[in-house]
This record gives structure tokens, sequence and C-alpha cells, in this order.
């Protein structure tokens, strides 16, 4: 049984967690161009070694980060996102012609 260290919940079995995808840096959304929201949004590096990702432990729904070796497997380790996110981002609404 693989067992993930959730930092909020501690040691859980990997079951109970859902992959959210590849950490990366966030473009500018109100200067970048459609191709780089959409490189951004769908593409990933699928890098040979150390990567952050994304996790959620499902159960509870919480989401943080966590490095992982790609290649063997091996979680190193997991991560509250605070650690990386000081600020929020707030989206500019856009209007919508009718």
């Amino acid at each position: 049984m693989k067992i993930m260290i959730c930092p909020l919940n501690g040691p859980r079995n990997i079951s109970e967690f859902t992959y959210g995808g590849e950490f990366k840096a966030m473009p500018d959304p109100v200067t970048c161009t459609d191709a780089q929201w959409a490189d951004y949004v769908f593409n990933c590096d699928n890098i040979a070694g150390v990567v952050r990702e994304w996790w959620m432990h499902t159960p509870s729904s919480y989401w943080f980060l966590a490095e992982r070796h790609t290649v063997t497997d091996e979680i190193i380790r997991t991560f509250d996102p605070q650690e990386v996110f000081t600020t929020r981002v707030e989206f500019a609404a856009k209007e919508i012609a009718g």
C-alpha cells in the first residue's frame, strides 16, 4: 500500500488522492496571448525527474502541492500552497456582448 502524507490530514492511502496536474507559473491572463494561455492550461513539460504537482485529498477536498520524482514515483515532500502563494489573484470580469 502506497502512503502519501497530506499536509492537512497526515499519512493516508494513495487511493484517497486525486492528481491535479503539473504546477507551473500562470501567465498574466490579461496580457498573454491565446496560445500562451492554451499552453498553460493544456500542456505539461513531462520532465523525467523531480516535479511539483497539484494533488487533492478527495474526502476533505484539500488541495496541496507535492514534489515527486517521476522516474521512481517517490514522493519527496508535500506542502501547503501558502508556501508558494502569498497573494490571491483576482481576475477581471469580462463583459459578454449580447
